[in-house]
């Protein structure tokens, strides 16, 4: 059984994954580094890709150089984790894959938090059945954006 992951790093992000196209779901980032690689374990046992949100290293203004060496641990260990377990991993700026969804841009939502709940409102009109929240939508939509990536068998 193939599954496919797709991660939104940080404490406000989250995970979601499929398996052979089937089952879909998703959870907030785990709270802590153990439990984020056993999530990971569990979702890496029969499968090859990845993908991940590629981030940089600016957090926001006003943030102190601690929360962006915080954010990027966090992404270098979920990194770690994944390469570890044999998983392939592609890297996908935000950029990228929010344009596959033609929403236009967080600069023309006019604020950050506008942004965010237009993204979820497309998670929930994508899953449905699915509980989204403002941490899991990201995730969800990378897998949408992943699954259209993937070669067709």
């Amino acid at each position: 059984m193939n599954t496919l992951i797709a991660i939104d790093p940080g404490k406000s992000g989250g995970i979601a994954w499929t398996m052979q196209d089937s089952l879909t779901n998703g959870c907030p980032m785990p709270e802590t580094e153990g439990d984020v690689l056993d999530r990971l374990r569990e979702l890496a046992i029969d499968h090859h890709t990845a993908y991940v949100e590629e981030v940089g290293g600016y957090c926001g203004a006003g943030q102190p150089g601690s929360a962006m060496f915080t954010f990027g641990r966090g992404f270098g260990f979920i990194l770690g984790c994944l390469m570890s377990m044999g998983v392939s991993v592609v890297l996908v700026k935000p950029q990228k894959w929010q344009k596959h969804f033609s929403l236009g841009t967080a600069r023309e939502a006019g604020s950050k938090t506008d942004w965010k709940n237009k993204l979820k409102a497309e998670a929930q009109r994508r899953y449905p059945t699915l509980d989204v929240t403002l941490k899991t939508a990201d995730a969800l939509l990378i897998l949408d954006y992943a699954r259209n990536q993937q070669p067709k068998l």
